[in-house]
């Protein structure tokens, strides 16, 4: 099992910027493929970005690529959501997943999943 406990989340404007941090614990995450999704008021669930065990690789959702960043250090087993130029768009809780082996972007193939962290983007 892998508990997951997202921090980071916060009240910010338009512009702003924000670091979300997903720690875990439970088992050691360097095989696991991590992700950050979001979801809004009224709407589903949404893929935002994900990272390969290594690292190496990370694949964004065009609405975020090129604002947000995706990053892990294995060895405190923990990711990271770097998120610049936040618009109101992007307010939404924002939930860390993870699956073993090869990376997707929906969430019924995630295995663990944690609690979410609220991001506010004020205009």
């Amino acid at each position: 099992q892998v508990q997951l406990v997202e921090s980071g989340g916060g009240l910010v404007q338009t512009g702003g910027s924000l670091r979300l941090s997903c720690a875990a614990s439970g088992r050691t995450i360097s095989s696991y493929v991590m992700a950050w999704f979001r979801q809004a008021p009224g709407k589903e669930r949404e893929f935002v970005a994900a990272i390969i065990g290594s690292g190496a690789s990370s694949y964004y959702a065009d609405s975020v690529k090129g604002r947000f960043t995706i990053s892990r250090d294995n060895a405190k087993n923990t990711v990271y959501l770097g998120m610049n130029i936040l618009n109101t768009e992007d307010t939404a809780v924002y939930y860390c997943a993870a699956r073993a082996v090869l990376l997707r972007t929906r969430p019924l193939e995630y295995d663990y999943w944690g609690q979410g962290t609220q991001v506010t983007v004020s205009s």
